[in-house]
């Protein structure tokens, strides 16, 4: 079981006899290297992934107001896919987007689940980390042991968690599925500076055109993070 800001539920083959798990500060949840007594972080692309209609809705009494299969498989084709067998994504969730979800979802291939929340005591069941914010997963999924078997973090919801990532200096790019009809909605997509997100004319494994199912339009979009508000933003975390 982590101490800090992150709890354990993981069942890799590690050695837990290199892993000391110390909280610096009492706002980030590390692993310090037991070999040579330094935290070694290795960054990880941090992505944004989200279905948006227009008004920027992601969802309604904890549910999607649409139903379309090919864009969820898009959604689980995207999160999932890894370099080679043994490697994981480390998938992110807010507490309240995650028990939105049904038990059939999980578990999901190639997968590692962490669930922020500030009041949970225990880690959700088919989740393997309970941290209390994202800034303590994504360290946690850059250092050892982790740091070797994770790719990608993929931040999935809700809003909070979103923003937070959006502003986060490892956040590279941003797959929205523009849902182009309007639904009643009463959590939504924060705002992104287009200044820093930049839209991606085309971009390689992501279906280009407009699809439509169930007489619902969408595209699938990324955004690319402008390289220079990225260095910007990495001076300054590095500074602190």
């Amino acid at each position: 079981m982590l101490s800090g800001r992150c709890q354990e539920e993981f069942t890799h083959p590690v050695d837990k006899d290199l892993i000391e798990i110390q909280a610096s500060s009492g706002d980030w949840c590390g692993f310090l290297d037991m070999e040579d007594g330094h935290r070694k972080v290795q960054k990880k692309p941090v992505r944004v992934i989200a279905a948006v209609c227009k008004e920027r809705g992601i969802g309604k009494n904890g549910t999607l107001p649409w139903n379309l299969p090919s864009e969820f498989q898009y959604f689980l084709r995207s999160v999932t896919q890894v370099s080679k067998p043994g490697k994981f994504n480390m998938l992110v969730w807010g507490k309240l987007c995650w028990f939105s979800n049904p038990q059939t979802m999980f578990p999901m291939a190639n997968v590692l689940n962490a669930v922020l929340s500030e009041t949970l005591a225990t880690v959700p069941d088919y989740a393997h980390f309970l941290c209390q914010d994202l800034k303590s997963a994504v360290l946690m999924a850059a250092q050892y042991p982790l740091a070797d078997l994770i790719e990608t973090i993929w931040v999935v919801g809700g809003t909070r968690v979103y923003k937070d990532a959006l502003d986060h200096p490892w956040c590279d790019l941003v797959f929205l599925t523009d849902i182009m009809a309007e639904f009643e909605c009463d959590v939504f997509f924060p705002e992104m500076d287009p200044q820093v997100f930049k839209k991606q004319e085309r971009f390689a494994g992501v279906p280009s055109g407009i699809h439509e199912e169930n007489g619902i339009k969408y595209q699938f979009q990324v955004f690319k993070r402008n390289d220079a508000h990225r260095r910007n933003e990495e001076n300054v975390l590095n500074d602190n």
